[in-house]
């Protein structure tokens, strides 16, 4: 026993010194850096399995996670162009106003706006307002200060119209103002690579617009520096193949040329191949398989106003998983969690976890839970060849349109994600919108024992029963 010992403390002796032979000089933490000492992704694990066993290489890799609290906003050249989204509500014109002034004078950026800005009542001098109600003229008339600022800056400003106008490539930055729908119509404008997007909260709920427009040049100023953290929110592609659709593409097929490249993007899961098409021509029927539509929130799947249920059929990498009976489904992103989806029950989920979440909508069946599966996979939804009715299906609360029997949807994770600019970062950002917005687990606090022994032992002949009735008086 004790040759043993003294073996153990010639081997710790011996690897104290061989660390000290290395001398390693530690590198001090750059104090601008935030650091965690946890991520909220798990580490990537090990490889090998024992002696012999190991995860088989594969050169089609499906995504690379980054550490969130290493996603920061950097501009490789400076931004020129910024996209100005507001929502449609007379209040919000004040605020616009001033941030488009700030932009164009103190910035010297080129300001985009929605041609609609410029047709509004309120912004134009030449309204004949004895045609109008006196409730308009009034507020007409409040905004004349406002509707001035705005006509000197008019000329300088460069419209676009949805569904009309292509914004690949042309805008650097967006800045939003007003709710989570804001936020929503502008994932909707970029069918493929999004610019940075900064939410200003002017709406109702905001859980997605974590900014407040009180210092709105600090902190703009702030994030065209490049100080800002990123949430990526990732978006769900989504496309329907028609019934005929398939005999069409083997009769392609059979020509050759460039008519095999529709049933070869139907191969493909991660390729965006959406020929630059945006909005709503994204999932026009009388599109081919390389037509989709990308989404922040959810795509939902109902029984429209058809008193029958939907029977909907679910299948996973082309396996049969569950039917489902009932109202219908919704398929969300982590961001879409914490909308309609929690609604219906659905677990809430941080939009930096790589995820689809799939959520019965009142089904008729008291064991189908919520199920989440990762990110990486196809999800075939299709109308069950035994059921009543079809289904509608909208995306994002937009572009609904029929599926009928023999139709699918496919939805996959798209490789273009929502960069989202926090306040704060992407940990306080989320847990200060479930708080504020939600309500996240209020409750009022429980007293604790020392209390409940004061009252119980302060020489009164009360007991824990009339306690208990004193408390309910109370409240």
């Amino acid at each position: 026993m004790q040759h043993q010992k003294l073996r153990l403390a010639s081997a710790l002796q011996r690897q104290i010194s061989e660390a000290e032979e290395q001398q390693v000089t530690p590198v001090a933490p750059d104090p601008r850096i935030l650091r965690r000492t946890r991520s909220l992704n798990a580490p990537s694990p090990f490889q090998h399995f024992g002696p012999c066993g190991r995860i088989m290489k594969n050169s089609a890799m499906v995504m690379q996670i980054q550490d969130p609290a290493s996603q920061r906003l950097t501009w490789y050249k400076p931004p020129l162009t910024v996209l100005v989204i507001k929502k449609k509500d007379s209040q919000v014109l004040p605020p616009f106003v001033q941030l488009v002034e700030w932009l164009v004078q103190e910035k010297h950026m080129v300001v985009w706006v929605e041609s609609a800005v410029l047709e509004d009542k309120l912004l134009r001098d030449d309204v004949k307002l004895e045609q109008e109600s006196s409730k308009f003229q009034k507020v007409h008339g409040q905004y004349a200060g406002v509707r001035a600022r705005f006509l000197a800056l008019r000329e300088k400003l460069v419209t676009f119209k949805d569904g009309r106008d292509d914004l690949t490539d042309r805008i650097d930055f967006i800045v939003c103002l007003g709710g989570d729908g804001t936020l929503l119509y502008a994932s909707q404008l970029f069918q493929q690579s999004v610019p940075p997007v900064m939410a200003f909260y002017l709406g109702s709920l905001g859980f997605l617009t974590p900014f407040q427009c009180d210092n709105f040049q600090e902190q703009v100023t702030n994030v065209l520096e490049g100080h800002a953290a990123l949430t990526l929110r990732s978006r769900l592609r989504c496309s329907i193949h028609r019934k005929g659709e398939r005999r069409k593409e083997s009769l392609l097929h059979s020509v050759g040329g460039n008519l095999l490249i529709p049933s070869f993007q139907r191969q493909l899961n991660y390729v965006e191949l959406n020929n630059g098409q945006t909005g709503k021509a994204g999932c026009n029927n009388n599109n081919g398989h390389n037509n989709s539509i990308l989404v922040l929130n959810e795509v939902v799947i109902n029984r429209g106003p058809s008193p029958y249920l939907s029977n909907i059929d679910i299948f996973l990498d082309g396996k049969y998983i569950t039917s489902v009976q009932g109202d219908g489904l919704i398929v969300s992103t982590p961001t879409g969690s914490t909308a309609y989806a929690a609604a219906a029950g659905a677990s809430m989920i941080h939009p930096s976890v790589p995820a689809i979440l799939v959520t019965p909508i009142c089904p008729h069946s008291l064991s189908f839970r919520p199920i989440v599966v990762p990110a990486g996979v196809e999800l075939k939804i299709s109308i069950s060849p035994d059921s009543r009715n079809t289904s509608r299906v909208s995306f994002d609360g937009r572009n609904d349109q029929e599926l009928n029997h023999g139709d699918s949807l496919r939805v996959t994770t798209s490789i273009y994600p929502v960069p989202s600019i926090c306040s704060q970062d992407q940990i306080s950002d989320w847990f200060d919108s479930l708080a504020e917005g939600l309500h996240w687990n209020v409750r009022k606090r429980q007293k604790c024992l020392d209390e409940l022994s004061d009252l119980t032992a302060s020489g009164s002949e009360d007991t824990l029963d009339d306690f208990d009735n004193l408390q309910i008086y109370d409240a």
